[in-house]
């Protein structure tokens, strides 16, 4: 992977698509995942690579989903699993949550050097491998175990994933995203839309998770209850234009 100097003025962007070139070439991340890493860079300059008011009350609301839940599973694709493998075993670990590899283009190779790499960075099980149950859909993502994304109650899908979330919401699942497109089948059919970059997604969560785990379950519940999902992609949108009127005010002649 280029080293890429800490001071440039792009080094968090420069260095995503460093690590998401580097999991192609460990057989991690398919070729694809190259172009959903570009397409996500787009959305996150257009919401000012920041986390936003809206970002943040969703993935306060997402915690409190997961600290809740009976059986929370985050599933990992190979984007996930070459941004962020540290940060989103941290996140299963303070929320008490399983992972399971979940592919579009799956191979059982792919699928063992996910689970390599996120065991590598601290996890103790990765569900994924043997899949024993499915879902209603016509491709590889319909492979779930049926201890986890199967069975669970609430789960996290990192990325976009339109199909695959509108499933699992039709079985009455609560699904969370973290999709910096605000305008994707993915964020306008979950439960819970996180309109944010990964990794910051992440690092606020896993915040959030040490935080609101010394809450009392009245407060996370009441987080989830007054939580509503079309009013933070109304914000999103809001945010995207009011940084843009912005940008436009920088250039105005």
């Amino acid at each position: 992977m280029t080293e890429i100097p800490k001071d440039h003025p792009r080094y968090e962007s420069l260095l995503a698509r460093e690590k998401v070139a580097a999991g192609v070439k460990m057989g991690i991340t398919s070729i694809q995942g190259l172009i959903a890493q570009g397409r996500g860079e787009s959305f996150d300059y257009l919401i000012g690579e920041r986390s936003t008011k809206s970002a943040l009350y969703a993935e306060r609301a997402a915690v409190a989903a997961l600290l809740l839940a009976k059986n929370p599973v985050i599933s990992v694709n190979g984007n996930v699993a070459a941004l962020a493998p540290d940060k989103v075993v941290a996140l299963a670990d303070v929320t008490g949550a399983k992972l399971e590899v979940n592919l579009f283009h799956r191979t059982e190779t792919r699928v063992h050097l996910i689970i390599e790499q996120l065991k590598a960075n601290g996890a103790s099980e990765v569900l994924g491998k043997n899949p024993d149950a499915t879902l209603e859909l016509s491709h590889d993502r319909r492979l779930v175990d049926s201890r986890g994304i199967y069975s669970a109650d609430v789960v996290l899908v990192p990325l976009e994933d339109g199909d695959r979330c509108e499933k699992l919401v039709e079985m009455g699942k609560t699904v969370i995203t973290i999709d910096l497109n605000p305008f994707s089948r993915t964020s306008r059919t979950a439960t819970i839309s996180i309109v944010d970059n990964l990794t910051r997604a992440l690092d606020n969560m896993i915040k959030l998770g040490v935080e609101l785990k010394k809450e009392r379950k009245e407060e996370l519940v009441k987080l989830i209850t007054t939580y509503e999902n079309k009013r933070v992609l109304s914000e999103a949108i809001s945010e995207i234009q009011e940084n843009l009127k912005a940008m436009a005010a920088e250039v105005e002649y």
